[in-house]
């Protein structure tokens, strides 16, 4: 299984600095956020063993959190040395479609889309609660039918 540093990293080494892409640690915790909840849905586990928690500022990783905090509002820097050995060709095409869906849309984009989904909305109201998988995996669900449905048309 991999850890919430090593999804962190695959995202932050997709950014193009030359287009102008830039995470922030706002927008890398809505990444890591869509990445863990359709991974859920998808296969029925986890994608990285640390817990996501409904903050005022939407879903947060707390431990990526004070990792990249000291970036405060500005760009995270790209990583260096990234074992792409670990992960599979599956993982790596989930993380890539996870990236191309939402790493498009602006942090704050982002931090209204999680503010209105219901892993969020359920647990926020108790300030740092922890979202569990399995809210995360029924809602997420919902959203790969609306999907799938959508494609029909």
């Amino acid at each position: 299984m991999l850890s919430c540093y090593d999804v962190a990293n695959y995202f932050l080494t997709q950014i193009s600095e030359d287009a102008g892409d830039l995470i922030s640690n706002l927008k890398l915790q809505k990444l890591v956020y869509y990445a863990q909840g359709f991974h859920l849905a998808l296969y029925d586990e986890p994608l990285f063993p640390e817990p996501l928690e409904a903050w005022t500022n939407g879903p947060v990783v707390p431990e990526l959190f004070r990792h990249y905090k000291k970036y405060e509002s500005g760009a995270i820097p790209c990583p260096k040395g990234v074992d792409f050995s670990i992960y599979d060709e599956e993982t790596r095409s989930f993380l890539d479609e996870v990236y191309s869906v939402f790493g498009q849309f602006s942090a704050w984009k982002l931090y209204n889309l999680t503010l209105e989904e219901a892993p969020w909305k359920l647990t926020a109201g108790n300030g740092h609660k922890k979202i569990s998988h399995q809210s995360l995996k029924k809602y997420f669900q919902t959203q790969l039918n609306y999907e799938e449905e959508g494609d029909d048309e």
